[in-house]
């Protein structure tokens, strides 16, 4: 097989338990984004725009709708001959087999895969961050520096700098100390868990790693500390642009309005660097005479007979007559019924909202659904393929995870 100059490894295993109802049967990587997308779009969308072909996707928690999702890679143009993506769930062997213990283990299980293709450099990344960035342009740097591994970083307020990795760097950008989530941040050089490493490098610290009983087999935790003790060569690249951890429900949110800011850094409509995703066909748009909508995304195949303002609909979502759908998002073949109101909500796929119903509207509190641990900022969650009958009731910081009964 053809020696590859960079091949990329995205880790996209992680069960995203504080995004709540959404991934209780999905990875967080195939949750849904900014209408008509899923989250891991944006790595495989950089990979393909800046020359990268041959992508392994590993995977672990609920894989099924994210394997199927990315199938051969086709939509993102990483279907090539001599590349293309492959789905790496955790490694078995005839003698044992273990889920990815973490992020170090789960490319060390996989260093057979990356020796077929004998490549220069490896690439990892994160299946679950919202940004555009141009790796290319990274590995450049990486070479120029004759780095072992180069870290992109993002710079952070000083004062939200403790909880992230925290780098500090000399004046021609090396590395000299980096520490994990630090009281008493160094730096706001914030690492964005993106990393450009030699393979033989690699490959060699990844083994040691994995022999150590005492390591948590983490990058951020152990590889990196280990190569910085060994005066290894470490670079920072300073990335400047839209990046966002969608984690949680409320960033989750954030994430998705930005995409309503016209001053937003991400532009997702770039022809130059476009974020690509696996559509099926489907229906124009239909929005009644007597609907409204404002300030809003509304994607193929949503039926609109309500306002709709400052919200995103996925596809083929139904709004019925006199409802309103405000500061929300409506995840993919929800159906809303007549005479409904919501306000900053986040609807998963599939959901059904019946007649009547009011969620997150002044007034109501139904402290038996609240779950601040996963429901902040006053948002409310419907979970996916929730059904909630006719005239029920839901308050702010709400999460409903099984279908709730309508009265009369």
């Amino acid at each position: 097989m053809a020696k590859k100059k960079c091949l990329a490894m995205i880790l996209a295993g992680g069960q995203g338990s504080r995004l709540g109802a959404l991934t209780l049967n999905v990875a967080k990587p195939a949750v849904s984004f900014g209408a008509k997308y899923k989250i891991i779009d944006f790595a495989l969308s950089n990979c393909a725009n800046s020359g990268i072909d041959t992508v392994g996707i590993l995977t672990q928690y609920q894989p099924l709708d994210l394997n199927t999702y990315v199938g051969t890679g086709q939509p993102w143009d990483l279907d090539s001959n001599d590349g293309g993506v492959f789905i790496l769930p955790p490694y078995m062997s005839a003698e044992k087999g273990e889920w990815y213990k973490g992020t170090a283990n789960a490319i060390y299980q996989n260093i057979n895969f990356i020796s077929r293709f004998n490549p220069e450099y490896v690439l990892i990344l994160s299946g679950d961050h919202i940004y555009k960035m141009n790796y290319s342009k990274m590995l450049k740097k990486h070479i120029e520096n004759n780095a072992d591994c180069t870290i992109a970083t993002i710079s952070v307020p000083l004062s939200e700098a403790s909880r992230f990795g925290i780098l500090s760097a000399d004046e021609n950008g090396k590395i000299i100390e980096f520490a994990e989530k630090p009281k008493v941040p160094k730096s706001n050089q914030a690492s964005m868990g993106i990393y450009i490493f030699n393979w033989e490098v690699l490959k060699e610290e990844l083994i040691k790693d994995e022999s150590n009983m005492r390591s948590t087999n983490d990058f951020g935790k152990d590889i990196i500390p280990s190569m910085l003790e060994k005066n290894k060569s470490l670079y920072i690249y300073g990335f400047k642009g839209y990046w966002k951890d969608v984690g949680t429900i409320s960033s989750l949110w954030e994430a998705n309005m930005d995409l309503l800011d016209e001053n937003c850094e991400l532009d997702i409509n770039d022809p130059t660097w476009p974020i690509m995703a696996r559509t099926t066909a489907s229906r124009p748009q239909y929005i009644s005479s007597k609907a409204s909508v404002n300030h809003s995304l509304i994607t193929e195949g949503c039926e609109v007979e309500g306002e709709i303002k400052h919200s995103i609909l996925f596809h083929n979502v139904k709004v019925g007559k006199n409802s309103k759908i405000v500061d929300s998002i409506v995840m993919n073949n929800v159906t809303i019924g007549d005479d409904v109101i919501i306000y900053k909500a986040v609807i998963g796929d599939n959901a059904t909202i019946g007649n009547h119903v009011r969620i997150n509207t002044r007034g109501v509190d139904t402290p038996e659904y609240v779950n601040t641990k996963i429901c902040s900022n006053d948002l409310s969650l419907i979970g996916t393929d929730v059904t909630i009958g006719n005239n029920v009731k839901i308050g702010k910081h709400s999460m409903i995870t099984k279908s709730i009964k309508g009265g009369k």
